[in-house]
């Protein structure tokens, strides 16, 4: 089977969220990504979710999906001389590193030019002058909780969703992947950095938020589920459900009002209020009104029967659902959607379980491997890529420098 990026091996050494989700969609395209860990697991190893009936964790699993893993211990100088060999190996596709232990003198830029002139270090930051942030506390600094729910600037509302880590995660997959480019048509190597409070704050920028402060002396302030400058919020329905309806271009709009059959009310509230709800603006200005008749017309109706309504206009909305209720009701959180597959995990087993979101038309996916078990490459990976003797790589295992996965 046709890989993307079959020949592209990369080492990773790594921890949380956005650096192992670089690792893991490079990996899901084809690459060799080969994880690296301190003996015994590193930071996020036993982090939650866990297994209840064998404590593995089931975020490390699902981070770590398709990639090889090699336990070395990482404070023995031999330990390291191992990850920078590995990270620096010769070859047009290889001598590619990303991580975020940025602040490693071991993996700096300097240290790996040393054994490879050419090297690529993507490295993730909290900010970029290195001091530490996460999702977190990247999130209230560019104002969002302020924005969600219902409160105000006492009130704030994290939102569970670690988006600036996936974000920061993509970018850096994308920076290994323009610096491959650069170096095949250069022969430049060189260090990327992306930090998460730039990743975040350019987000704010680009969405108009730090132009709406500027040029509008305007703070938005939280509205709750209702969506800023368009027509949709979250209504009731008659069996106790919620539900998300959306319209954002006229032809949505004219559908909905169709579905609902408010036509001849929203003409009457127009010419009442002199008022254009063709114009999106409009119909944000004047939501309460609008909404007022949704939400009598979803309070005597099923969640069925809203479905059947709004798919028959080929509308835009979706019912308020737990994880659990996805896995029961929804087509697209199953194997009916090729981007899943049920992969039994080491120490987790069968789980439904996703590949890459992309899909390549004509091109299949790769197929879903688990996370290894911790080691399990450990020995492969010494004979393979580094072309280390059973002898050599017996001697490391009995001075402590590698492990291979426990039995």
């Amino acid at each position: 089977m046709y890989r993307l990026l079959d020949s592209l091996m990369i080492v990773e050494a790594s921890a949380f969220v956005a650096a192992p989700l670089a690792g893991l969609t490079l990996a899901q395209l084809g690459a060799d990504v080969i994880r690296v860990d301190m003996i015994g697991g590193g930071l996020d190893y036993k982090r939650w979710p866990l297994a209840d009936h064998s404590g593995a964790s089931l975020y490390w699993a699902g981070l770590n999906k398709g990639k090889r893993s090699v336990a070395v211990n990482l404070r023995d100088p031999r330990g390291r001389e191992l990850v920078q060999a590995l990270a620096t190996r010769p070859g047009p596709a290889a001598g590619v590193l990303i991580t975020n232990f940025a602040d490693v003198p071991w993996l700096a830029q300097a240290a790996l030019e040393k054994h490879r002139a050419d090297a690529i270090s993507v490295v993730v930051k909290g900010s970029p002058d290195g001091s530490p942030a996460v999702d977190y506390t990247i999130n209230c600094a560019v104002g969002y909780p302020g924005l969600t729910g219902t409160g105000g600037e006492n009130q704030p509302v994290n939102h569970v969703l670690p988006a600036w880590d996936v974000a920061t995660g993509l970018h850096a997959a994308l920076a290994v992947m323009a610096s491959v480019d650069r170096r095949s048509r250069t022969g430049q190597g060189g260090r990327a950095e992306v930090a998460l409070s730039d990743v975040a704050m350019a987000m704010v920028g680009n969405l108009g938020q730090i132009a709406e402060v500027q040029i509008n002396n305007a703070d938005r302030r939280p509205i709750g589920n209702d969506l800023y400058g368009a027509f949709g919020r979250d209504f009731a329905t008659s069996d106790g459900r919620r539900v998300m309806i959306v319209a954002l271009t006229v032809k949505q709009w004219h559908g909905l009002c169709r579905a609902c059959g408010i036509e001849d009310s929203v003409a009457a509230l127009e010419t009442a209020l002199v008022a254009d709800f063709t114009d999106e603006g409009a119909r944000f200005e004047w939501r309460q009104v609008l909404f007022a008749l949704i939400e009598r017309w979803c309070a005597t109706r099923t969640l069925a029967e809203i479905a059947t309504a709004l798919d028959a206009e080929g509308l835009s909305w979706g019912p308020y659902q737990s994880v659990r209720q996805m896995l029961a009701d929804d087509p697209r959180a199953s194997t009916a959607n090729p981007m899943f597959s049920t992969v039994d995990h080491p120490d987790i087993g069968p789980v439904l379980t996703p590949g890459s979101p992309i899909a390549f038309l004509g091109t299949d996916r790769v197929p879903v491997a688990p996370a290894p078990r911790l080691g399990a490459d450990t020995d492969e990976v010494l004979a393979e890529v580094l072309g280390l003797t059973s002898g050599a790589i017996g001697r490391l295992h009995d001075d402590g420098i590698v492990a291979s996965a426990e039995p």
